[in-house]
């Protein structure tokens, strides 16, 4: 054998044994990040019960204010950049991806999109009250806003949607950039919603951070949802 057979086979030998730790290795990971992102919701929202962010808070709002009122432009940018993060925005959003997947018979996706959105609207709903913050003095906003604060409602479901939302659909291309650019512009979508809240002086900044955290943790959970779902029934149809 030559050298050079012997270099190719030893290299898919070391390729299919680094697949396969992958393999193994991967929802591990994968649920290791989502443990850390709720520990990191869990510890901004001591944080926010025990007051210690409000110094922090209420000097991101007011310079966010001051800058406001020196560039009129600036809020009128943020306005429109919030309203990626509305309810019905994100719905629109959810539906057309979700009758997108199911027109490509991709229901298990389709289920996952729906299911992410849904619960995590739900788990926001009951969370604000249970925290009981209220939202900045509406001196300090640009518009008033109205209901409770913690977590963003905007930065939690943004982040929920637009990267579960993009993660499926990375996964259905095949070209390493192409998946990254897709999962990036699903985050830089959730990160510039979250910051339009603060901008706009509608949410404090310890909102988005949690909001944040919580919203990726929710996309990355429903995401392995949706591949363990895909991988079990390939296994049952003997793919």
């Amino acid at each position: 054998m030559s050298s050079s057979s012997l270099r190719t086979r030893l290299q898919r030998l070391s390729a299919g044994r680094f697949d396969g730790l992958w393999a193994l290795w991967k929802p591990l990971a994968s649920g290791l990040a989502v443990l850390l992102l709720l520990l990191a919701f869990v510890l901004v929202a001591s944080e926010v019960i025990e007051g210690d962010t409000h110094g922090v808070d209420m000097s991101l709002l007011r310079e966010a204010k001051a800058f406001r009122d020196a560039h009129p432009l600036f809020a009128h940018v943020m306005r429109d950049l919030s309203g990626l993060g509305s309810t019905t925005v994100l719905t629109f959003f959810t539906l057309a991806t979700a009758g997108y997947l199911l027109l490509v018979s991709a229901r298990t996706h389709a289920l996952v999109v729906v299911a992410s959105s849904l619960s995590g609207a739900v788990l926001v709903s009951l969370l604000k009250p249970a925290f009981g913050r209220l939202r900045p003095d509406a001196a300090l906003a640009d518009f008033a806003a109205y209901g409770l604060s913690f977590p963003s409602g905007h930065a939690s479901m943004s982040a929920a949607v637009f990267l579960t939302l993009g993660v499926i659909s990375a996964s259905t291309r095949t070209r390493l950039s192409e998946r990254l650019y897709i999962l990036a512009v699903a985050a830089v979508a959730a990160l510039l919603v979250g910051l339009s809240r603060v901008a706009l002086g509608v949410h404090w900044a310890s909102d988005v951070l949690g909001g944040w955290a919580l919203g990726t943790a929710w996309a990355m959970g429903w995401s392995m949802v949706a591949f363990r779902l895909l991988r079990s029934q390939r296994r049952a149809a003997g793919e």
